[in-house]
């Protein structure tokens, strides 16, 4: 039989299978489970219940809120990002075990393999994300059809933006131990500076002020969140085109927020490829 006789195999069908490895890998791990959904519900309960008696955002012009509702779009996107850094921590494990190795010299080109590890994150965040949205109901988040669906759209946008962000990272890794410490370092403080905690000052009187406004506005992850958060009070914030300031706090209105996050994730995809494109040391070891 000759090389010519031999069919290529189709690149989406391989994404397919490492996508759905992901997957199964996922749900034979319980401590996995535990840790990506568990850890940021703590956090949502602590917090909430914590701060709730101390936050209130009327007095700057906003909506009355406990800090249980004001922290709910923040503890979803800390879903999407623990899950994004467990899934893209396997291709460590892959490269060191020898799987990685075994797909690299398969007749698919780099970018189907990149597409296979991001859509298995995205999948397993978006899932875990939209189980804890149905919580919400208990706090008294309601949402209609529209919103729960646009919700659904944006979240596997900021799924693969942050997933093809670790695997862009892990990539370039060879041990666990630094994968953590980067990612740490690194998406903790994007989730802590995008408006989870407290909102985007206006105030930049002071320097310090001035300077958190700015880091938060460069934030990508700051719009992902301020389209969530707009999408939840669409009844009383229904600001889809530029932005909404409502006191001494800016939020990003809907467009600009779908707009910068679409952005984003189409950005990270791209350095992902590239970095999959590129052999280094390890690869064929």
């Amino acid at each position: 039989m000759t090389s010519e006789s031999i069919a290529s195999p189709s690149p989406f069908a391989a994404a397919w299978s490492l996508c759905r490895r992901e997957i199964v890998r996922f749900l034979r791990q319980r401590n996995r489970i535990i840790g990506a959904i568990g850890q940021p519900i703590i956090f949502w309960l602590l917090f909430g219940t914590g701060l709730t008696g101390v936050f209130r955002t009327s007095g700057q012009g906003g909506s009355d809120e406990s800090f249980t509702v004001y922290f709910f779009p923040g503890t979803l996107l800390l879903i999407v990002l623990f899950t994004a850094i467990f899934a893209t921590i396997s291709i460590i494990e892959d490269r060191n075990e020898g799987f990685l190795q075994s797909v690299l010299v398969s007749p698919i080109p780099r970018w189907s393999m990149v597409l296979g590890k991001v859509l298995g994150g995205t999948i397993l965040a978006v899932g875990q994300a939209m189980i804890f949205l149905l919580l919400g109901y208990f706090v008294g988040i309601h949402m209609n059809a529209v919103q729960l669906l646009s919700i659904f759209g944006l979240l596997v946008v900021v799924g693969i933006g942050l997933t093809s962000l670790g695997f862009w990272l892990a990539w370039r890794m060879d041990s666990t131990q630094g994968f953590h410490a980067v990612m740490n370092l690194l998406l903790m403080p994007m989730w802590l500076l995008s408006g989870a905690f407290f909102p985007i000052p206006t105030n930049t009187s002071s320097p310090g002020q001035w300077i958190l406004s700015w880091v938060m506005t460069l934030n990508p992850v700051t719009y992902a969140l301020g389209a969530i958060r707009q999408i939840l009070h669409a009844e009383t914030t229904p600001s889809f085109l530029g932005g909404e300031t409502t006191g001494q706090f800016w939020l990003p209105g809907v467009g600009l927020g779908v707009t910068i996050t679409i952005l984003f994730a189409i950005v990270m995809f791209a350095l992902a490829c590239r970095a999959a494109g590129k052999t280094r040391r390890g690869d064929w070891i």
